[in-house]
């Protein structure tokens, strides 16, 4: 179900705003210091508290990633699209956004968003809770990860020319996802995030 979620509010903000799909850019697929910038004492920052470890300037090679979407619309700066499921709420997350909600233009409701992970009380476990060493060694390695790859996702973009990533909760849209209602629900939500 998580696929088809994020599948289809992908299809429908790209078809609201007629936008391309682009690729996730280089910047962001092992971002170190010359990457981040401005922003690297605050990725850091995030990234120790997230560890206690200290986050290499450069990234191992074998380090990628993707988004779920790069929007691309023709006279606007390319837009970072993410479909977060509910794996991406938790005490990690909160930890991460509490770093920059208030200093970095975000397309999303960062205030829900952390209200959502301070109120969780139990974590996925499983493949979703697995080491992911060197970065994220040790018990609850992936949450960690995620909550570190949601934050350089929300605080990159805009030092690279992009607009602020845009943000869809699961529980926004999953109860009507599927009906002949949601193009128009998922408009009027873009026309809350990116009027």
């Amino acid at each position: 179900m998580p696929r088809e979620l994020e599948q289809a509010v992908v299809a429908l903000v790209t078809t609201i705003l007629g936008a391309r799909l682009g690729v996730t850019p280089k910047w962001l697929i092992r971002p170190g210091r010359a990457e981040a910038g401005r922003r690297w004492p605050m990725i850091r920052a995030i990234y120790h508290d997230l560890t206690g470890l200290e986050l290499p300037e450069v990234m191992r090679r074998v380090e990628r990633r993707t988004v779920d979407a790069v929007l691309v619309c023709d006279g606007q700066p390319p837009r970072i699209l993410e479909i977060d499921e509910k794996q991406h709420f938790n005490h990690y997350r909160a930890s991460t956004l509490r770093h920059y909600m208030t200093m970095v233009p975000l397309a999303f409701a960062p205030t829900v968003w952390l209200e959502r992970s301070m109120t969780k009380s139990r974590l996925e476990g499983g493949g979703f809770a697995a080491p992911r060493p060197p970065l994220f060694p040790g018990e609850g390695g992936r949450h960690r990860q995620r909550a570190f790859r949601d934050a350089l996702c929300d605080i990159l973009p805009p030092e690279h020319g992009f607009a602020p990533t845009l943000r869809i909760a699961h529980f926004e849209v999953e109860d009507w996802i599927g009906t002949r209602e949601a193009q128009a629900k998922v408009a009027r939500l873009l026309e809350q995030r990116i009027a």
